[in-house]
């Protein structure tokens, strides 16, 4: 007994590290396979000619995947707005305004209410903006600004502290709550995030009372489709700002937040360009592919993501009638950025990148540029749907906002920005790349 309590903290932490060492993929400790042609090719076989807009196939495509996969894109459900609130009118010493709108989804008591904060530059014509939602509330993405807290107050410090906060930034990177806004008024970019749950929170039985309560004529059954509508909503109020361009408006979400992305791009085409990184399964990654997460795992895990229907599938997903790639071509030609982690097996990169080689021929028939034939080692932000892979894991670091901005900057007009570094899935040292430029090489 004595013998067994001295060695008690020794035979932790080799239980620790048992654990850790057995859940290596979860953790980002193994690397994801950069060889596609050993790979299945995704299943059906696209035609290109059946995703024009408004087009038969098309409706009945996204229909699929409302009945299967997301539930129904809440069609009509109301979007109200109050006034914009100045929270800072020199924001960022002078370079622009913060501010804040309170936006509400739905009617009746069971309507949802989240605060958009955007950073307006301050500039003599109307201008680009990417809209992101957020995993933390708005007190750590705008640090030290009185915006309004998770709890409805105002912020008088961040919500995420202590070993939480320490874990999260450590593990998941510096921008997984903070936003770079300096980069992104570089860029010449407006910048807009919500809290997602603040719209329906992220918590298993209660997300699903929440949605169907909102008082829609449809309601959605999955919080993924909600947050997507989150986007659309606060897409619709910020189009209607003269400050904003309505025709350079783009969204971005990292996680399950990539995956409403992607899904709000397909429902709603006024979104002029994309980025979605790590979405992993049920966004950019095949249903059926073996490697990391799994679509069964995460149906499991958060059955409030999915809609009720998808269990009928999960115990022969050969049998679910959608994959991933059709997605994604119905997102085309909407350009679209694929992030992606070479440590980040969880998320599948490998058959993301897959699914986009898939979904090419559908951007090319549309004159738009696809994905290169050079590989997942390159990043051609040109392109109209691009791949982007850096080393290490699920996380959101310096080097993802490089190559976000630079998408963006090709995509929505603006020119070109400074040098960035930015590091491809195998290089050892930075990269330099100017914007429209394609191709981030290792030298």
């Amino acid at each position: 007994m004595i013998w067994f309590l001295k060695r008690f903290p020794l035979l932790l932490l080799i239980g620790l590290m048992a654990l850790i060492m057995s859940n290596c993929t979860m953790l980002g400790l193994n690397y994801a396979s950069l060889e596609t042609d050993n790979k299945p090719l995704p299943e059906p076989p696209l035609k290109a000619t059946s995703f024009a807009e408004n087009s038969a196939p098309r409706t009945a495509l996204k229909r699929a995947f409302e009945d299967t996969l997301y539930g129904p894109w809440p069609e009509g459900m109301p979007v109200s707005h109050g006034a914009w609130r100045v929270v800072d009118a020199d924001y960022l010493a002078g370079r622009g305004t913060l501010e804040e709108i309170e936006i509400t989804v739905g009617s009746g008591p069971g309507a949802r209410s989240f605060h958009l904060v955007t950073a307006f530059p301050k500039a003599a014509q109307a201008g680009p903006l990417v809209i992101s939602q957020t995993f933390s509330g708005n007190c750590d993405v705008f640090p030290g600004s009185l915006v309004t807290a998770s709890d409805g107050g105002i912020c008088d410090g961040p919500e995420m502290t202590g070993i939480v906060g320490f874990l999260a930034t450590r593990i998941f990177g510096t921008y997984i709550a903070q936003a770079p806004v300096s980069r992104y008024f570089d860029a010449g970019l407006a910048y807009a995030s919500f809290y997602a749950s603040e719209l329906v929170p992220d918590r298993n039985g209660e997300a699903q009372s929440v949605m169907a309560g909102m008082g829609g004529p449809v309601n959605p059954t999955s919080a993924l489709m909600a947050w997507a509508y989150g986007f659309s909503a606060a897409l619709e109020v910020l189009e209607a700002d003269p400050r904003i361009d309505a025709n350079r408006t783009a969204l971005m979400g990292h996680s399950r937040h990539g995956k409403s992305a992607l899904i709000a791009g397909v429902w709603d085409r006024r979104v002029d360009a994309l980025i979605a990184h790590q979405s992993g399964f049920a966004g950019a990654s095949l249903s059926r592919s073996e490697t990391g997460e799994g679509l069964v795992r995460m149906a499991k895990s958060y059955p409030h993501w999915l809609a009720p229907t998808v269990r009928l599938y999960l115990d022969d997903l050969s049998s679910l009638p959608v994959e991933q790639h059709e997605l994604l071509a119905l997102l085309g030609p909407t350009p679209v950025l694929l992030g992606n982690g070479r440590s980040d097996v969880w998320s599948d990169p490998n058959s993301s990148y897959r699914a986009a080689q898939a979904a090419s021929e559908v951007y090319e028939m549309a004159g738009a540029k696809g994905l290169t034939d050079t590989g997942m080692r390159s990043f051609d932000p040109d392109a109209g749907l691009a791949f982007w892979m850096r080393p290490g894991g699920h996380s959101v670091v310096s080097e993802d906002i490089d190559a976000f901005t630079a998408f963006l900057a090709a995509h929505l007009g603006q020119p070109a920005i400074r040098e960035s570094a930015v590091q491809t899935a195998d290089c050892p040292v930075s990269s330099s790349i100017i914007t429209k430029v394609g191709g981030a090489k290792c030298p």
